[in-house]
């Protein structure tokens, strides 16, 4: 698990708060529960947002943290995976007719999502319910786990998660390897290599917290950089 350090602009910083080293049989998905749980039991702190790999978190496992720590758990629709109502796709909700809705806010002491009609070209004027309708619509996020949670998927700032955040994961990883030499190493000892993956985090946090402390240098090299920028979610 990764925090995402905001506060450094010059480039993308993911800073290690959890790290697991397990053998290639145990499921990466069941490592996120009891890193959420390290985090609150030793730290007294867990994120409020989790951008995950969809092929890996159960929806058991997002419900859970949902429920236990209030951390919304965001990720992309598994390719086998179906849609449900009132979502019509990952993007647009709709209601039972068919006309578009707005996500309008999460209720936390309903726990229910709700959505309305705030198009100007609405289709309700030619709607046979409309004398009955409030034009607005309520779910709750046990409904569906990845398409609502706590951040519905169809909204903008889990779309920014996925598309912004979560594509940074896998090119700072591969950048902290090539910067340590790790890609050149083979451990076939899974104790050794514990070893080795403290001392890697050791290395990242104290070189990140050389970089918030340290006095601003020109880098020669800092066109090259990964640009942060400014993560506005809305919410």
């Amino acid at each position: 698990m990764r925090v995402w350090l905001n506060s450094y602009k010059a480039s993308v910083r993911l800073i290690p708060i959890v790290s697991w080293l397990a053998p290639a049989n145990v499921s990466e998905g069941g490592l996120l529960k009891p890193s959420v749980q390290y985090c609150w039991s030793r730290l007294g702190w867990r994120p409020d947002i989790i951008v995950g790999d969809l092929a890996y978190i159960r929806g058991q496992t997002k419900r859970e943290i949902r429920e236990k720590w209030k951390v919304a758990v965001v990720t992309k629709m598994k390719p086998d995976m179906s849609i449900i109502a009132p979502f019509e796709n990952t993007r647009c909700v709709t209601c039972p007719q068919g006309q578009p809705l707005q996500w309008l806010e999460y209720s936390e002491e309903e726990d229910r999502h709700f959505f309305g009609v705030r198009a100007a070209d609405s289709l309700c004027g030619q709607c046979w319910e409309v004398s009955n309708c409030s034009r607005e619509f309520d779910y709750p996020p046990s409904h569906h786990e990845t398409l609502l949670g706590l951040i519905p998927l169809s909204t903008l700032p889990a779309q920014q998660l996925i598309k912004q955040a979560r594509s940074w994961i896998e090119p700072c990883q591969a950048f902290e390897k090539n910067l340590l030499g790790l890609n050149s190493q083979f451990l076939n000892s899974l104790r050794l290599a514990w070893c080795l993956g403290l001392i890697v985090d050791a290395v990242v946090l104290l070189r990140n917290l050389a970089l918030l402390q340290g006095d601003s240098q020109t880098n020669l090299l800092e066109q090259l950089l990964p640009k942060q920028s400014i993560l506005d979610l809305g919410l």
